[in-house]
């Protein structure tokens, strides 16, 4: 905006220098027509200096509507009224970095998810956000956990790579944040909260046994167990909880569909009224669907010719498995259970729930099943079990049941799965060395547990803090 076209109070502004000099041109402008006057009245070619005169002032006139034609639209080259760019700085579009800085390491940067608690005040997370800012660090999502006394506020943050956690909580300290926890985050929490709830519910939607991974899932890391009504091999039940759950703190504790109970816990981060009420949202979303495994299946040709079919089994299969114990020998019933024979049977409804994990079942053509591959969540665990019938054994069977089961686990997103046997259970020992996947070995009183590493271990928890502050 130039100086003439600036307002002040509501008015322009006209420049004292522009002033001076129309007046010293009108000055200027009688002068010479005094003078030209005098030359006319008094002169002997008075008639060719008018002339003269005349067109000289034609031709000034017509070089001013051209210049001003020519240059009536170019910027103003004085004084615009805009704020100059710092040194070094230079115009271009936000996401162009605005330094003259090629440093790779000063563009880096590092995702971060972070609670802490806030009072119920106004101004309160302005004050958090303006100490977020003053670290260069960017908030790419915000939720907010209402409780009585205050309000935990959930951010997903862009820090420079160069700031540290702790660094980050005491900055939010300062602002007032108490109770701050925080940890590195990855793309996958880029996913905004809403998006990330209807994958979780469709996913339960098709499948009863993701409901505890989609817990996982939406919880963070902690531990679920399903607690069946009656326990296997007999004793008291779980305590009863209300229909509506119950939230302890730490531990939330919800009414399994089937009777059971379903707890929930998480020691290192309390749990909010807000994620208490998304979770059992998503259990009372089970209940209405009710059993539901999917019917998928595939067949196999072994390598002497015979046909299999393997697909996922449930509760509904379980007459068939209990034939399929009828014709196992006791050694290969006593290498899977490590207990009396007896007990076999009274394990394989508890098996076959998807509440407790997922089971492929393995059939011959005439339709017996002659093989059973469990993937069992044990809390934050996953273990893996396999039951070959004798006369089906060294085919092929126990290693493609493994590697599917393997495969179900990686894409739950477990880091790694186990296996209880024993030393002398040798097919079980090639099934795991077969995976191709690095091993643990750990013997305890006989017993081998073998553990498979599927995926990448996850961070040392020396990234993950709760900060204990009062605000001041």
């Amino acid at each position: 905006m130039s100086d003439v076209t600036r307002a002040k109070d509501g008015r322009p502004v006209h420049h004292w220098r522009r002033d001076v000099i129309e007046l010293a041109a009108l000055f200027t402008a009688v002068a010479v027509a005094d003078t030209v006057a005098n030359l006319i009245g008094h002169g002997p070619d008075g008639t060719a200096l008018l002339v003269i005169s005349a067109v000289a002032l034609a031709a000034t006139a017509g070089f001013h509507t051209w210049w001003a034609r020519r240059h009536g639209h170019a910027p103003p080259t004085g004084d615009t009224g805009a704020r100059p760019l710092p040194e070094g700085e230079r115009a271009g579009p936000r996401d162009q970095p605005s330094g003259s800085s090629t440093d790779p390491e000063a563009e880096e940067s590092t995702l971060w998810r972070m609670r802490t608690t806030v009072k119920d005040a106004p101004g309160s997370l302005a004050a958090l956000c303006t100490v977020l800012a003053e670290q260069r660090i960017d908030i790419l999502s915000l939720q907010t956990h209402p409780l009585a006394a205050g309000t935990v506020d959930e951010f997903l943050l862009r820090a420079p790579g160069a700031l540290e956690g702790s660094e980050i909580t005491r900055a939010v300290a300062r602002a007032g944040g108490t109770d701050t926890w925080i940890e590195r985050a990855d793309t996958h929490d880029l996913v905004d909260a809403p998006t990330r709830v209807l994958g979780l519910a469709t996913r339960t939607a098709l499948d009863a046994a993701e409901l505890p991974l989609a817990l996982r899932q939406l919880l963070g890391r902690c531990t679920i167990r399903s607690l069946p009504a009656v326990p296997v091999g007999g004793g008291p039940g779980p305590e009863g909880v209300p229909v509506e759950g119950a939230l302890e703190d730490t531990v939330m504790r919800l009414r399994a569909p089937e009777g059971g109970v379903i707890t929930v816990e998480r020691p290192y981060l309390p749990f909010t009224p807000t994620e208490f009420a998304r979770a059992r949202a998503l259990v009372e979303l089970d209940a209405r669907l009710g059993p539901r495994v999917p019917r998928s299946q595939d067949v196999l040709t072994l390598p002497e010719g015979h046909d299999i079919t393997v697909r996922r089994a449930d509760t509904g299969d379980l007459q068939a498995a209990v034939a399929m114990h009828e014709r196992c020998s006791a050694r290969t019933l006593s290498l899977r259970y490590h207990g009396p024979v007896g007990d076999a049977d009274r394990y394989l409804n508890h098996l076959l729930s998807p509440r407790f994990g997922q089971t492929l079942a393995v059939r011959s053509a005439s339709g017996r099943i002659v093989g059973l591959g469990h993937l069992l969540w044990d809390g934050d665990e996953t273990e893996v079990a396999l039951l070959v019938e004798d006369a089906w054994q060294r085919r092929g069977i126990g290693g493609e049941l493994l590697e599917r089961l393997v495969a179900l686990a990686a894409e739950a997103g477990c880091a790694s799965v186990y296996a209880v046997t024993q030393a002398s259970n040798t097919g079980m020992v090639a099934a795991m060395r077969g995976l191709g996947l690095p091993l643990d070995y750990q013997i305890e009183e006989g017993t081998l547990v073998i553990t498979a590493r599927i995926g990448p271990q996850p961070e040392p928890e020396r990234a993950v803090g709760v900060t204990r502050t009062e605000a001041s």
